[in-house]
C-alpha cells in the first residue's frame, strides 16, 4: 500500500512494539481491517486509508503508544468510535496513518446531585443514555440526530443537539489529554490535584485549554467532562409547517429574537420536506427520472406526510409555569401569520419517554437518508454560519437551492438558529455506486465552498477530503490563524505525530507534502 511519507518498516516496527503495549488481539492490519477504518461514505476509499489501527482499553496505553509513535515517526489518527459518517467515519486525513481507536474506553462517572458526567471517549450516546435509566439518574443527555456515536467525540467536533443543552462543546467543563509527546494534563481546575470541583467551574486559573483541544490535533483526549440536564418538569412545544419556501425569511425573523431574548433556549432546526423524505423513503418511490425533481412530485411526497415546505419544531424545558408561559409567548409571536399547521407537543414528567432527540433519548433512524439515492448510499454536508437574518437566510437558500439544481442534487437543508446565528446545514445525499453522480458531488462541495466564501460566511466543519480548502476560507491577515495553529502544532508536536492535516492543521514535517 503506498503511503505519504510513512516508513513501511517504521510502521511495521512500530506495529510489533504495539502489540506489546497492547497486546496482539488490539492491533490490526489485516486488509480487512484497513477497510473497516475506511470512510465508508467516499466515493474512493483508498485516499483516505488508514495503515493500520491500535486499540488501548486505558490512558496508560495510549500514553506508550504515543510514545512508540514518536519513536518511529509513525503518525497517529485519533477516533472516539469512528462514527461520524459523512465527515470521514474513521479515516485518516494523511493516507497510512495508524488509527488511535479509543472505543474500548468506556468508563462513565456520574455526579447525580451537580449534572456532570466524566465519559471516556468510547462512551456512546446509547452507552450513557442506558447508564442514567439503569441507575434511575434523572439527568438528560443532548443527543445529534444520528446517535450512534461518540459523547466525548461529538462535543469535541462542536456537535449539536435538540435540547437546552444543545450546544455540546459549550457544555464542555475539564478535559484529561494526553499531550503529542506522551505527557499527561487535566485542564481547568483538574489542574489541581485531587480538584473536588474539576466538572463544576469551566475556567480554572490562567488561559483556558478546553477549546484548544476542539477540533485541534493538539493532544488525544481521554476524559471529558460534560455538563448534563436535570429532567425537566414538563417538555411543551409547538411544530410549525410551513407552505412556501419564501416562509423561511418571515419564519426566521419571528423565532430569532425569542432566541436572544432566552425565551427559547434550544436551537430549532428549520428543515424543508426532504429531511423528512428521505429518512422514510427512497427517490425511486415517487419518480424513476433521474434529473431535478419536479413539483409534482415535491407535492406529493408533502401530501404523504401531511408536511409544510419548510418544518420547524420549538420546545421549552421547565417547570409548568415556565413553559406554559413561553409557549403563550411563542404563540403570540405568530398570531395572524400565515402559518399552515401548527401541532401542540406535551409531555410531562412521569409520562412515557417521548423517544425524541427533544428528550435526551438518542435514535439511529436519521442514518437512513444515505438510502434516498439507492446503491452504496452515502452523504456529506456544508454547514456554512450566517447572521440571523431572514433575508439573508433567503438569499443564501436562493443561492444554494440554485446550485443543487445546477450540479443535478436534491435540495436537502435546514437552518439552525444559534444565539446569534445561522447554521444552513447543507446535506448532500449520493449513490456511491453512481460515478457520473460522484463526479458531481465534489464540484458542488467546492461551489458551495466559494458561494459562501463570497458572502463571508465560514464552515464550522468538514469532511477530511476538504480541511484543507475549508482551512483556506479562514484567511484574515495572510491565514493569520493557520499560521498561529501550525506555531503551536509545532511546539506540541515535533515529530508531527497526532492527526497531521486536521482541521487544515499541518506539522512541519508534512507541512510541503499536504498538496
Amino acid at each position: 500500500m503506498t503511503t505519504h511519507g510513512i516508513d513501511p518498516a517504521a510502521l511495521a516496527a512500530a506495529l510489533r512494539d504495539f502489540r506489546s503495549a497492547v497486546g496482539a488481539a488490539n492491533v490490526f492490519d489485516g486488509e480487512e481491517d484497513r477497510l473497516a477504518y475506511s470512510d465508508h461514505y467516499s466515493p474512493d476509499e483508498t485516499r483516505h486509508m488508514p495503515g493500520a489501527a491500535v486499540a488501548p482499553s486505558s490512558v496508560e496505553e495510549v500514553q506508550a503508544i504515543v510514545r512508540i509513535a514518536n519513536r518511529h515517526k509513525v503518525p497517529l489518527w485519533p477516533i472516539s468510535r469512528g462514527k461520524n459518517f459523512g465527515y470521514g467515519g474513521a479515516a485518516p486525513v494523511l493516507k497510512g496513518s495508524v488509527v488511535l481507536d479509543l472505543s474500548r474506553m468506556k468508563r462513565i462517572e456520574v455526579d447525580r446531585e451537580n449534572g456532570t458526567v466524566l465519559v471516556e471517549p468510547g462512551v456512546g450516546f446509547f452507552d450513557l443514555y442506558d447508564h442514567l435509566q439503569k441507575n434511575g439518574i434523572p439527568l438528560w443527555l443532548s443527543v445529534p440526530g444520528n446517535s450512534w456515536g461518540s459523547v466525548a467525540g461529538n462535543a469535541l467536533d462542536r456537535g449539536v443537539g435538540y435540547t437546552s443543552y444543545g450546544d455540546h462543546a459549550a457544555r464542555i467543563c475539564g478535559l484529561e489529554v494526553v499531550l503529542p509527546e506522551g505527557g499527561l494534563v487535566r485542564t481547568g481546575m483538574g489542574a489541581m490535584q485531587g480538584s473536588s470541583t474539576w466538572q463544576l467551574y469551566r475556567n480554572g486559573y490562567g488561559p483556558g485549554w478546553d477549546t484548544m483541544f476542539c477540533q485541534s490535533n493538539f493532544g488525544i483526549v481521554t476524559k471529558l467532562g460534560l455538563w448534563l440536564m436535570p429532567e425537566p418538569e414538563t417538555v411543551l412545544g409547538l411544530d410549525f409547517e410551513f407552505d412556501k419556501p419564501d416562509d423561511l425569511g418571515w419564519a426566521i425573523d419571528t423565532i430569532m429574537p425569542l432566541r436572544r431574548e432566552g425565551v427559547i433556549q434550544q436551537s430549532p432546526s428549520m428543515g424543508n420536506w426532504l429531511r423528512s423524505a428521505a429518512v422514510m423513503t427512497t427517490r425511486e418511490q415517487w419518480t424513476k427520472d433521474k434529473g431535478p425533481l419536479d413539483e409534482k412530485v415535491v407535492t406529493a411526497i408533502r401530501k404523504q406526510f401531511n408536511i409544510g415546505w419548510w418544518s420547524v419544531q420549538v420546545r421549552f424545558f421547565g417547570p409548568a409555569e415556565i413553559t406554559e408561559a413561553s409557549m403563550k409567548v411563542l404563540r403570540r409571536a405568530f398570531d395572524k401569520k400565515p402559518v399552515l399547521a401548527i401541532k401542540e407537543a406535551r409531555w410531562k414528567r412521569g409520562d412515557p419517554p417521548e423517544g425524541s432527540p427533544s428528550s435526551g433519548v438518542p435514535v439511529s433512524f436519521p442514518l437512513a437518508n444515505a438510502n434516498w439515492h439507492g446503491g452504496r448510499g452515502g452523504h456529506t454536508g456544508y454547514s456554512p454560519v450566517l447572521p440571523p437574518r431572514g433575508d439573508l437566510a433567503m438569499d443564501q437558500f436562493r443561492r444554494t437551492y440554485d446550485l443543487y439544481a445546477k450540479f443535478g442534487m436534491d435540495y436537502h437543508a435546514s437552518f439552525a438558529m444559534g444565539d446569534r446565528s445561522l447554521t444552513n446545514v447543507n446535506q448532500i445525499l449520493f449513490d456511491r455506486d453512481d460515478p457520473e453522480m460522484m463526479r458531481r458531488v465534489d464540484g458542488f462541495f467546492r461551489a458551495l465552498v466559494a458561494d459562501a466564501k463570497a458572502k463571508g460566511y465560514g464552515e464550522y466543519r468538514t469532511h477530511i477530503e476538504y480541511m484543507d480548502l475549508v482551512a483556506q476560507t479562514y484567511d484574515y491577515g495572510g491565514h493569520a490563524l493557520l499560521r498561529l495553529n501550525e506555531r503551536v502544532k509545532d511546539a506540541l508536536d515535533p515529530n508531527g505525530i497526532v492527526a497531521p492535516g486536521k482541521s487544515g492543521i499541518w506539522p512541519a514535517r508534512y507541512r510541503e507534502k499536504k498538496a
